[in-house]
């Protein structure tokens, strides 16, 4: 297996430089770098974090992560009949997106006072989410070829999924300190304010999302017969 291609291949597509024609030539080298630095993304996740739980520690969590998620994207845009759809690839594509998350792995709480590190934890978080945000739309247009207005609809419907997730493997005890009333504050929770946010917004535009979805599905099924 190609792993010096397989790492190219990685930063070109972080770079949005990527080819379709090499992201087709996908193969076990990317999947298993995809996979890897996932894993070692998970620990860098809870690495200095003496209360996380011991397979947090091990890094599991990101790695079941992202076979959920690319699951979930697979089967939901099945029905758009796109060329080339298929599961392993779109799992490669999104674990070799799993890098940038190496940012939350900086302990700036240890080294700036806790509003200073709450307010760069939350930049981090947010520019990771668009990072990777922006990803899925050039892999959907460059990959799978579909619309704008596809895009559009392909990219909105899954945020929530993928806004909720980031909640639940990085911000759990923020989030129940907040839910539950306790007042003390973490580096963690304007990050979490901005989730919120984000979140609040994504059930606002749900109800339009799903309407277009099942446009779209609609007409692609009619295409077909």
């Amino acid at each position: 297996m190609n792993f010096k291609l397989a790492l190219s291949n990685m930063f070109r597509l972080l770079c949005f430089r990527i080819t379709r024609e090499e992201m087709m030539n996908f193969s076990k080298a990317d999947l298993f770098l995809g996979i890897f630095i996932t894993w070692i993304v998970g620990i860098g996740r809870y690495w200095d974090d003496p209360e996380a739980k011991f397979l947090q520690h091990l890094g599991f969590g990101s790695v079941v992560y992202i076979f959920v998620l690319s699951f979930f994207i697979w089967l939901l845009f099945k029905p758009f009949k796109i060329k080339d759809w298929n599961y392993i690839h779109l799992l490669t594509f999104v674990s070799l997106t799993s890098l940038p998350a190496l940012l939350y792995a900086i302990p700036v709480e240890r080294f700036l006072n806790m509003n200073l590190s709450a307010k760069i934890n939350a930049y981090f978080l947010l520019a990771v989410a668009v990072w990777r945000v922006a990803l899925l739309i050039f892999y959907l247009r460059r990959y799978a070829n579909t619309t704008r207005f596809e895009t559009v609809v392909a990219t909105l419907l899954p945020l929530t999924a993928i806004v909720s997730s980031l909640t639940v493997l990085n911000l759990e005890r923020a989030v129940f300190n907040i839910m539950g009333g306790i007042r003390e504050k973490t580096s963690n929770d304007l990050a979490y304010e901005i989730l919120n946010l984000l979140t609040f917004l994504s059930i606002l535009l749900i109800g339009p999302i799903l309407i277009s979805y099942f446009v779209i599905t609609y007409k692609k099924y009619k295409n077909k017969e």
